[in-house]
């Protein structure tokens, strides 16, 4: 993946600055311990100019793993909504991919109270994440974190040590994404998206349990049920693959994308399945305004 074009304007600590100047010093806490918390949040053009998709629960969330990590935020989360339009529209930006972090300053023993807390909000225009019709998918005999290791509800930098492990395994045997087990065996989401597998007209996904349950999951579960489809969370086995005909990644950064295998199990000839296909469209008619049932999901950019 490869960032189309830098971003020139950058919101940190309160003031919008030239990203050149949005320096941190060395001996930051969250660079040597993984103790930041951040969200990644996608901004579409529409008719009616540039809205942001689910900006206020992405918001939410944030400050929700800012309370896991013990983090007390200056500003209130309507501040950093204000912040992130102030973002997109300093850099003039009509669609773009938005990344607001919460990191801890200057300190280095591992417990981060009293260190100093910055935030940070970077934005810049991202297309399509994974790259062809579908992509290919390697079993990670990394588990995912085990869900009494860390707080699994919470999107914290640290936790994605485990994602670039499997990443960079599945990638040195040929394959362009990875999929974690659970420490139960069960099936628990990609490095970085949540997963779906299509049987007729049910979507099966893992429960949230050692996933983390993400906003475009939540909307694709919308989606389907109003298409007709029984959504059903439950625990699956790597085993179950000969039942799926379909299967496909969700995230902000993925949105939703076909998955063509899983190890050497093939779904539907390597290509996108028509229910992956409906979805899909319906997901990007309503990221871009087209779809008036999901209007209340965009946050205008004005």
């Amino acid at each position: 993946m490869n960032v189309k074009a830098s971003p020139q304007k950058v919101w940190f600590d309160g003031v919008m600055t030239d990203l050149a100047d949005a320096r941190i010093p060395l001996l930051t806490h969250s660079l040597f311990y993984g103790s930041a918390v951040f969200e990644g949040i996608r901004c579409y053009s529409t008719s009616k100019g540039p809205a942001i998709f689910r900006l206020e629960e992405h918001i939410h969330h944030l400050f929700h793993s800012a309370k896991v990590m013990g983090m007390v935020p200056p500003y209130t989360e309507a501040e950093i909504v204000r912040a992130i339009i102030d973002v997109v529209k300093q850099n003039n930006f009509d669609q773009c991919y938005i990344r607001p972090i919460f990191f801890y300053g200057e300190k280095m023993d591992l417990i981060p109270l009293g260190a100093p807390l910055h935030i940070a909000i970077a934005a810049w225009q991202w297309g399509k994440y994974l790259a062809g019709e579908t992509v290919a998918v390697k079993v990670s005999p990394y588990i995912r974190l085990h869900p009494h290791s860390s707080e699994m509800s919470a999107k914290i930098s640290g936790n994605y040590a485990n994602s670039i492990l499997a990443l960079l395994n599945a990638k040195k045997d040929g394959f362009d994404k990875a999929l974690f087990l659970d420490a139960d065996d069960c099936i628990a989401e990609g490095a970085g998206e949540n997963i779906f597998f299509v049987e007729g007209k049910s979507l099966h996904t893992p429960t949230d349990r050692a996933i983390l349950p993400g906003i475009t999951r939540a909307s694709v579960m919308q989606i389907a049920t109003d298409l007709g489809y029984k959504v059903v969370e439950r625990d699956i086995s790597i085993n179950e693959m000969p039942r799926f005909s379909e299967v496909f990644f969700t995230g902000t950064a993925a949105e939703v994308n076909a998955i063509g295998k899983i190890n050497g199990h093939v779904f539907n000839d390597m290509h996108e399945g028509p229910v992956v296909r409906e979805i899909k469209s319906v997901y990007q008619r309503a990221v871009h305004g087209e779809d008036k049932r999901y209007l209340a999901w965009l946050y205008p950019v004005l």
